[in-house]
């Protein structure tokens, strides 16, 4: 798939995979928001442990601070993830970001396990589907990065 210097997609049209990781990332960013606007019933559900849920039920500022940032970190790779596939226009450091977005979801996809540990009121359930997700989007990365990579060369980052 070609870029133009602009960030624009080419004949072919936008990357297909990189789209569906940013659909990913910015699920994922949603979900979290909706932690913080429905507090403790959703930390619960989703996965977080029961001390987050707590907290949140008693209005401390932690959840609600830690969820927001990963939030806005997920909602960031989403739009790397849209430049990249030429729907937005190019952001800085482009290649860079992608290769670094790819590398964290996929090693976080397989490294929950040395990860478990220091986050012992997660579920088991969260580890198992998060831990799927992240694979699925960093390979829908990996995959995006593959075809777009000749057009991200356009300019250097």
């Amino acid at each position: 798939m070609a870029h133009d210097p602009a960030g624009h997609a080419g004949a072919a049209g936008p990357d297909r995979f990189l789209i569906a990781g940013a659909s990913i990332s910015a699920g994922a960013a949603l979900l979290h928001l909706g932690c913080i606007a429905f507090g403790a019933p959703w930390y619960r559900a989703l996965g977080a442990g029961d001390a987050m849920a707590r907290m949140a039920s008693a209005g401390h500022w932690y959840p609600t601070v830690v969820t927001l940032a990963i939030a806005a970190v997920l909602a960031l790779w989403a739009l790397y993830a849209l430049s990249g596939a030429g729907v937005i226009r190019r952001l800085p450091l482009l290649r860079t970001a992608l290769c670094a977005i790819t590398a964290i979801y996929l090693l976080r996809g397989v490294a929950f396990v040395v990860l478990m540990p220091h986050f012992p009121g997660n579920s088991g359930m969260f580890w198992v589907l998060s831990s799927g997700i992240c694979l699925a989007a960093g390979s829908l990365h990996l995959l995006g990065l593959r075809r777009t990579w000749p057009g991200l060369a356009l300019r250097r980052d």
